[in-house]
């Protein structure tokens, strides 16, 4: 299995995890929605969502996957995964309730 994660308002997750298809607000604006590798999870929550309350972090089968990914240079020179379309639900294979 290829893990990767997606961290998420645990009310934009409720709207979408009996849905067939999560399309984060990333999409429209960018074109892609963000992942990360386990060890990149840590910096993207401490860059983007401190004091942000109730969040959840979506571990996805990356092998699941449906819409095309593609790692590309980013934030710290690191090599993100970037989903270009939906993230198909069923490649969600746990949610966790982050503090």
């Amino acid at each position: 299995m290829n893990s990767l994660y997606h961290v998420v308002a645990a009310s934009e997750w409720a709207k979408a995890e009996s849905l067939p298809t999560y399309e984060a607000g990333s999409l429209q604006t960018e074109g892609f929605i963000h992942l990360s590798e386990r060890h990149q999870v840590a910096g993207v929550l401490e860059r983007y969502y401190q004091h942000v309350p109730d969040l959840l972090l979506l571990h996805i089968d990356g092998d699941r996957l449906s819409a095309r990914l593609v790692y590309e240079v980013s934030t710290n020179n690191e090599r993100f995964p970037h989903l270009y379309g939906p993230l198909n639900t069923n490649a969600v294979v746990a949610v966790e309730r982050l503090p």
